[in-house]
């Protein structure tokens, strides 16, 4: 793969041009689901409705996440990511004329979250195998701790331009903010280049399905013993941790007794910690093999979580705390997982593997919702909490005492072959 250019000092610039035009959509993106989300937990109060929310946004990476993927592998990334945005602003456009309107239903921000989710599971994947091919592997880890340092300043900046943006305007305007903020971030996609994998040979002789494609990256994932073990793992922490944090405003709002600024304030106080863990982790890189440190960040997330949940209502100050240290926890959790992702998969199949997992992983989180909405409807929010704490405590201990869990970049495929299945044709 002739990618050598990008292996020098050259490959900052492009890439930073392109990743700080995505910030500037992340930025808004932030502010537009703060304004959803606090506008259902003020109009409707009931945690069924957020979790339903949240569900509906999930399902369409689930289901077509992974063919998401094969056609991420196929087609030109930099226009992937160009449509992907578009559609954004369309809908956040279209949103902005419901609210503008009086003609919103709960329904509709039921749509829209899944109309971005489709644009968003195009999106990510692109964006992710487009940075190893832009990145040189030995700063992947540096770049991750970055991302993650950024998305703890958009954790801040969001919540706080949504709160601000609710007391002094409409909520039409942080839909608008969305809208402007994507196209901001499509302007520099259209003018600098971003470097395609090279297709296998036999795709260029063969031309293989959709279906090919898809059995290919299931089979790498399926026969990397280390990554489907981690990935056994992250579906029971996603089960117990997407309510978690889903729930966040009801949490506040009936345990705490708080409003929008107490809810800004528990998720800036989170992307503070996320901050500080990306810029921990950009710095010092995380142990060696690097899952030990996602590993250990599991564990403390889950002690965290019980603490959280155990807290009296006069103790809000002590549950921003807790945010805080949690960000930490999350940087240092995603962020050397995925770095060593990127270093270790091949990028003309990168797109594939990276949404069968991300789509395995966010196959339990709807149950969860399904479960937690109304069992913290009856028996109150905390319990789910401290529930949720003790299973994620519970995995990442168990996972220090898993040979293939703590060496699995030095046990991934060789080689890709579709797992044994008919094909089907396109």
């Amino acid at each position: 793969m002739k990618t050598n250019v990008w292996r020098s000092e050259k490959w900052m610039l492009p890439f930073f041009i392109i990743w700080g035009g995505q910030v500037l959509s992340w930025v808004g993106s932030r502010v537009a689901m703060f304004a959803l989300i606090w506008w259902l937990t003020d109009k409707t109060g009931s945690a069924t409705v957020l979790a339903s929310a949240t569900l509906a946004a999930m399902l369409p990476q689930i289901v077509l996440g992974p063919i998401a993927g094969v056609y991420v592998d196929r087609w030109n990334r930099r226009l992937v990511m160009i449509a992907a945005d578009g559609l954004i602003a369309l809908v956040s456009l279209w949103l902005a004329i419901l609210f503008w309107t009086g003609e919103i239903q709960v329904w509709h921000v039921y749509v829209i979250m899944v109309v971005r989710e489709l644009g968003g599971m195009f999106h990510w994947p692109a964006m992710q195998s487009s940075t190893s091919l832009m990145v040189p592997k030995e700063h992947l880890a540096r770049v991750a701790g970055l991302n993650q340092a950024i998305n703890g300043a958009l954790s801040i900046v969001g919540p706080a331009l949504g709160a601000l943006v609710l007391a002094v305007g409409e909520i039409h305007h942080a839909m608008l903010m969305d809208v402007i903020t994507a196209v901001l971030a499509i302007t520099p996609l259209l003018f600098v280049f971003i470097p395609q994998p090279e297709r296998a040979q036999r795709d260029a002789e063969t031309k293989p399905s959709v279906w090919t494609d898809l059995r290919e990256g299931a089979s790498y994932v399926f026969h990397w013993r280390g990554l489907m073990i981690l990935t056994g793992m992250a579906l029971v922490f996603k089960i117990a941790l997407t309510p978690a944090f889903s729930l966040l405003p009801l949490l506040v709002k009936s345990h705490f007794d708080g409003e929008a600024p107490q809810l800004a304030g528990m998720q800036a106080a989170f992307g503070i910690g996320i901050i500080l863990g990306g810029l921990l982790l950009g710095i010092w890189g995380g142990f060696k093999p690097r899952i030990l440190t996602t590993i250990a960040s599991i564990t403390a997330i889950g002690f965290l979580l019980i603490i959280l949940g155990g807290l009296p209502p006069a103790f809000f100050m002590a549950a921003v705390a807790v945010m805080f240290v949690s960000g930490a926890a999350v940087a240092l959790c995603d962020g050397p997982l995925f770095a060593a992702l990127q270093s270790t998969i091949a990028p003309e199949i990168q797109g594939r593997v990276f949404m069968i997992f991300i789509s395995l992983v966010n196959l339990t989180g709807p149950i969860g919702l399904a479960i937690a909405g109304p069992v913290t409807d009856w028996a109150g929010i905390q319990l789910w909490y401290i529930v949720a704490g003790v299973l994620c405590a519970a995995m990442g201990i168990a996972g220090f005492f898993i040979p293939a869990v703590v060496n699995f970049e030095d046990n991934r495929p060789a080689s890709v072959s579709p797992l044994p299945m008919p094909a089907a044709s396109d």
